[in-house]
């Protein structure tokens, strides 16, 4: 079985669903991640250059694993709009041991 330490679960946030949609397609089939959800939209409020925003994001969450993650970072980067995009790995502890499995298979075939 597939060691859950190996796993990560990546969160960022983009503009729009197209956004989300294309980015999610080009992670998957890159075998960069096994499985992207994209939320609905959310209010994010935070400081940047001195401004207070508020802004309408998509949360996407990224399952892949620590092997795939510099090349995963990176396909974000590329594609992401924003100048400085949210891009946060967890390390994932536990889970169902055949979905880890299932993770692991589908970003090593």
């Amino acid at each position: 079985m597939s060691n859950p330490k190996n796993i990560l679960l990546v969160l960022t946030n983009v503009p729009d669903t197209s956004t989300a949609s294309q980015l999610a397609e080009t992670l998957v089939t890159q075998k960069l991640a096994a499985c992207v959800n994209i939320l609905s939209p959310c209010l994010s409020v935070y400081m940047w250059e001195g401004n207070l925003e508020r802004t309408n994001e998509i949360p996407m969450l990224i399952k892949t694993t620590q092997l795939q993650y510099d090349a995963l970072q990176a396909a974000i980067i590329k594609a992401h709009p924003y100048e400085l995009p949210e891009i946060i790995s967890i390390n994932v502890d536990g889970g169902l041991p055949q979905y880890l499995q299932w993770v692991t298979t589908q970003l090593s075939a």
